[in-house]
């Protein structure tokens, strides 16, 4: 059942009257709650209770409710109104035939019910219905609270009945006490002083009562109910706003209801379900019970799943938080996430780790994969790379030409040179593997996928190769120009060049089965997805294309030069340009989502870009590497800026994974030395 708000139906046209089942509508009813204290209102349309058989006495509710005169008023000329039988066949139980009766003497009694919209305060744990009624016409508020049928083979019920209940018309109580008289009304103040379980406390203890205010009180008693409501209603408008907000703050505490705890856990757990990680955590702190809630371990898992993150492995076994509390290693693992983050976006940055080992030469390609990094140089060397210790742990020497690119999976790394071979080497040993040969020139892109690696060259072919035994397994031959880009994802090859095309390859039958035409300057980077493939061309576009028709389906527009680097996600992509901007684009449907720009912006052309779920980092030749807010396009802050940054420091190229950024940098006039930098934003939650 859905909660609605609390506004008068229009006349003629009410609710479906329903029970009030535990599982509420979550998504309406969680924020008022988080936020006004727990309180559900559903609008009902007649004043129906069913009859519950208890096992003990029905109890005042110990947290309050807001009273207003009770009493049902007669209807016309009849002394009470017969009510719509309720079943309790739901229950198992059989049928019977049930009536409320009209509380006699009522102030409102004069008040018509056609158009009333009824509302009623649900409270589990002490098991009884506040109904409130508020009439269309004049707006006064009733009270009402449903009368329960006892039956009892020995005549009285043992049970004790509560305050402010009176007997109801021919049940047992009545035939053998006499006739029903109204009950005492229960007051505000009678129920603030439950709640308090002690005397009642003056709130202004140090302001004497004026002479005038007992009979000022019992002028206000003597008054009938409307005459009550209409009198509050114009000392409200008497009032200042000092003084209603100390009326808010008396009366808004005794309507708040910790609905969580008594709901099922199972219940409990869904309605948390809702909640913001930030605002589960504020909610742990609540009390003991929503603390053992708050640290389910599969409500964190979803959470962990909504973000991405996969649990750690040394995390699998739950522990002991304190007595009574186990900790949830899936909000662990979210939580150490977290700080990560924060560490990336405001944390203080830590010396980094630097690793020399190139001289003075240009660092042409990085991987990073673990604790592993790979560097290619054009001294003709790989160099192998702690990021734990910083040391240099193996150095590849085979080449005889400039490293221009590299791939790597694990301890197996490739490079390809432009000694037109490439080599496969063990990262562990150092040992070259296979040296792969058939190429006619610069080996100047490439591309793994499992145990297959597609190399493309200056010579305008491609090579599909296997690594395990270093054969070369196919040729793919249609270029006119250097291949300066390639992507493969197991099935199609996709590769783009300087004869201004992008080509999809069937690489098993050596056939191209697209040749995509459009840009009018070279290609130089490539994303390919399984779906769409995405190039960047000098001619400062970007192109979307599908792979199995071969159409344009987009060409983005807004750079200003070459775009050098793009990386493709779930149909995000990231562009970085010579223009020294970076923008984010929806491939799916074309549009410009944010540019990176403004008075932090690169001041020259982009070197390299990375991106996650949250940060978008890129380096540039103006000596700094920064970092993004992806989903607002805000800059958060430069993570490195070198001294000779504008003077000739340049960072060529940057890897990151989720707790490390490893930067290359150096320069072309002798301004900075030729070196790694190793970042760490990780944390350690013990």
């Amino acid at each position: 059942m859905t909660v609605q708000p609390a506004l008068p139906s229009q006349a003629g046209q009410p609710s479906c009257a329903a029970a009030l089942p535990c599982a509420l509508s979550c998504r309406t009813l969680l924020p008022a709650a988080v936020g006004r204290g727990w309180l559900c209102r559903v609008e009902l349309v007649q004043v129906v209770a069913e009859e519950e058989d208890v096992s003990g006495p029905w109890e005042l509710e110990s947290a309050g409710k807001r009273n207003v005169e009770s009493g049902l008023e007669a209807n016309g000329s009849q002394g009470q109104e017969e009510q719509e039988p309720v079943s309790s066949t739901a229950c198992g139980e059989p049928e019977e035939e049930e009536e409320t009766e009209e509380e006699e003497g009522s102030c409102c009694s004069e008040e018509g019910e056609d158009g009333s919209n009824i509302y009623f305060y649900y409270t589990i744990g002490e098991r009884w219905i506040d109904y409130l009624q508020r009439t269309e016409d004049s707006g006064f508020l009733r009270h009402v609270r449903p009368k329960m049928k006892r039956k009892s083979e020995n005549g009285l019920d043992g049970r004790a009945l509560s305050p402010g209940k009176k007997l109801c018309k021919g049940s047992e109580y009545s035939r053998t006490l006499g006739p029903c008289m109204p009950s005492p009304t229960t007051t505000f103040g009678d129920l603030r002083n439950a709640k308090a379980g002690q005397a009642r406390r003056r709130r202004i203890p140090s302001v004497a009562p004026p002479p005038e205010l007992q009979d000022w009180l019992r002028t206000f008693q003597r008054w009938s109910g409307p005459e009550k409501l209409l009198a509050l209603d114009e000392l409200i408008d008497r009032c200042e706003p000092s003084q209603i907000k100390y009326m808010m703050q008396v009366i808004e505490p005794q309507f708040q209801r910790d609905f969580i705890s008594l709901l099922p856990k199972e219940l409990a757990l869904y309605v948390l379900s809702f909640l913001e990680p930030r605002d589960l955590l504020r909610a742990a702190q609540t009390c003991r019970y929503w603390r053992v809630l708050a640290e389910d371990n599969l409500l964190w898992r979803e959470k962990c799943r909504e973000e991405g993150i996969e649990e750690p492995l040394n995390l699998r076994k739950r522990r002991l938080l304190s007595p009574g509390f186990m900790y949830s290693p899936w909000k662990f693992a979210f939580m150490r996430q977290h700080k990560i983050d924060m560490n990336w976006r405001s944390g203080e940055l830590k010396a980094p780790k630097v690793l020399k080992g190139h001289d003075d030469h240009v660092i042409t390609c990085l991987q990073f994969c673990g604790n592993r990094i790979v560097s290619g140089s054009d001294d003709n060397t790989l160099k192998v790379w702690s990021a734990v210790t910083g040391e240099c742990v193996q150095t590849l020497v085979g080449h005889t030409g400039g490293v221009w690119s590299s791939q790597m999976r694990d301890s197996i790394v490739i490079s390809g040179s432009t000694d037109r071979t490439l080599k496969v080497w063990n990262a562990d040993t150092g040992e070259c593997v296979h040296t792969l040969y058939g190429h006619t020139s610069t080996v100047r892109c490439m591309h793994l996928h499992g145990n297959r690696v597609v190399s493309g060259s200056r010579d305008a072919t491609l090579r599909l190769w296997d690594i395990e035994t270093g054969q070369c397994l196919h040729v793919l031959m249609g270029h006119v120009a250097a291949v300066r880009c390639v992507q493969y994802d197991g099935h199609k090859v996709v590769s783009g060049a300087y004869d201004y095309t992008v080509k999809v390859w069937d690489p098993e039958s050596e056939s191209c089965t697209h040749t995509l035409q459009g840009h009018t300057n070279r290609v130089y980077s490539l994303q390919f997805d399984g779906t769409h493939i995405v190039s960047g061309s000098l001619d400062t576009s970007i192109r979307v294309w599908d792979v199995e028709s071969g159409n344009c389906l987009h060409t983005l527009m807004g750079h200003q030069s070459l775009t050098s680097g793009m990386e493709l996600r779930d149909n995000i992509l990231v562009s970085g340009n010579a223009d020294s901007t970076v923008k984010i684009w929806d491939i799916k449907t074309g549009q410009c989502l944010q540019t990176l720009q403004g008075p932090s912006k690169h001041q020259s052309a982009v070197t390299c870009l990375q991106f996650s779920s949250k940060f978008v980092v890129t380096s540039s030749d103006d000596g700094t590497v920064k970092l993004w807010d992806l989903k607002t396009g805000e800059f958060v802050r430069n993570l490195v800026a070198l001294e000779s940054g504008g003077s000739g420091g340049v960072v060529w190229r940057i890897r990151a994974s989720n707790t490390k950024l490893v930067c290359a940098v150096g320069s072309r006039n002798g301004t900075e030395e030729t070196k790694l930098l190793v970042l760490d934003f990780d944390v350690d939650l013990k």
